[in-house]
């Protein structure tokens, strides 16, 4: 570097601030999101956009909506379910015992081979 010709460079994703490279950016709108909890989201979107009448609040993730007054109703959260559990709502011991012997059946006679149970 002591010789003069040191290299200079820019970050990735630097700008030198001019529009004319890039362009003129998008008009833009704010709006605002009310919760149930009274938490404010506010989001930018451009003028030509059909404005979302819902948004999930970025703070505790209720719906929110743009009416401050009168914000959405909770969503109840169901509990997590495994697929076996939705399984088991659909067929009875009995369904899944009778499931299993055809399928296994089914692949032994594919193979040559005689199932007993």
């Amino acid at each position: 570097m002591s010789n003069g010709h040191a290299i200079r460079g820019t970050r990735i994703g630097a700008t030198s601030g001019l529009h004319s490279e890039r362009g003129e950016p998008v008009p833009r709108q704010n709006v605002s999101y009310w919760c149930a909890n009274g938490h404010e989201t506010d989001r930018s979107f451009a003028l030509y956009v059909e404005i979302p009448n819902e948004w999930d609040c970025i703070r505790c993730g209720w719906p929110a909506s743009r009416d401050r007054t009168n914000p959405p109703e909770r969503r109840t959260v169901k509990p997590y379910k495994s697929h076996l559990k939705y399984v088991q709502e659909r067929r009875s011991e009995e369904e899944a015992e009778d499931l299993l012997a055809e399928a296994l059946a089914a692949r032994a006679a594919s193979r040559g081979e005689v199932f007993g149970y």
